[in-house]
């Protein structure tokens, strides 16, 4: 594997461990999206694997090269990792072009004007920070981390700082640039969809331990566990057999006739759909229609009996 990491172990007190026995294995190229909630060790993992923390146990591999374990501690500085942080550091007094190349040895300059056209920032070297936007800086600081040519780059809520009306196009601007470098790639981000549309794998992780680590497609239709299932998106519950399943609500269609019936509450507008939230059996259900529905209204719909998803009831109790 081409990042392995074994048995870490993190904490700041011993008898309060952060990272608790953490184990997982990227391939060469892959994006990684890393998930938790605030407070679950998302950045401080970020740090050991950058060298910015020493862990306290187990072992980090890189690209053949091993990083820490109990013997060896490689420095931040002779890591070729590249972390790009949330609120775009760089410097004021130094024009785009300086910022990208700073301290950057010679033997990285070939690749610069690569770098550059790919992250479209060669028409903007001669400004400064302060005039340019928000994509732009973002995407300086990917181009001065890739033209590093780094054995992995990690990216810490890269997006969070960013308009609304740009950031989809930014998100997919770095994804673009990262999978033609082929630059294997870590992202911590609270924004669920940025993991849903960029990452080949995700990593959940809750109070320091690995939930469940997969492709988006079977961390969303097939949760680990409730808390997984909860953290990627909403669930309807719905009681057969005397058993509580859960429904995603994009696994509901509105029909014509069925013999499951909703009474619509709310309608909500969202561009191509309309959002509905509606009573079915006592519970609050979400769902989309292509057509708006009338408040009270009575609507069939119907779903896929492969599509439920069934916890245990210890589990399910998560959701009360």
């Amino acid at each position: 594997m081409y990042l392995e990491v074994k048995g870490l172990v993190k904490y700041y007190k011993k008898n309060i461990p952060i990272i608790k026995g953490l184990d997982f294995s990227v391939n060469k190229g892959e994006i990684i999206s890393f998930i938790g909630e605030s407070g679950s060790g998302k950045t401080t993992f970020l740090k050991c694997l950058s060298g910015l923390e020493k862990i306290n146990e187990g072992s980090i591999s890189l690209n053949g090269v091993r990083l820490n374990d109990n013997n060896t501690f490689v420095r931040a500085q002779e890591r070729k990792i590249s972390f790009v942080f949330q609120d775009y550091p760089l410097f004021p007094h130094f024009n785009l072009i300086e910022n990208i190349t700073l301290n950057l040895k010679n033997n990285y300059e070939n690749k610069l004007n690569f770098i550059l056209e790919l992250t479209n920032l060669g028409k903007l070297l001669d400004r400064y920070p302060h005039e340019l936007s928000g994509g732009e800086q973002q995407r300086a600081c990917i181009a001065r981390a890739l033209v590093r040519e780094p054995d992995l780059l990690l990216l810490d809520e890269p997006f969070s700082n960013l308009d609304s009306n740009i950031k989809l196009s930014v998100r997919e601007e770095i994804h673009k640039i990262v999978k033609e470098t082929n630059t294997t790639t870590i992202l911590v981000t609270h924004d669920i969809n940025d993991s849903l549309n960029i990452a080949d794998r995700i990593l959940i992780f809750k109070a320091g331990v690995l939930q469940q680590y997969d492709n988006p497609e079977n961390m969303y239709c097939k949760p680990a566990n409730c808390y997984c299932a909860e953290i990627l998106g909403e669930l309807n519950q719905i009681d057969i057999d005397k058993k509580s399943y859960f429904l995603r609500p994009e696994k509901i269609k509105v029909v014509s006739k069925s013999n499951d019936k909703v009474i619509v509450k709310k309608c909500f507008f969202q561009g191509k759909e309309y959002k509905i939230e509606g009573i079915f059996n006592g519970n609050i259900w979400h769902f989309f229609s292509p057509t708006p529905l009338n408040q009270n209204q009575s609507v069939y719909i119907k779903y896929n009996n492969d599509d439920l998803i069934y916890f245990n009831s210890m589990c399910r109790n998560f959701f009360e």
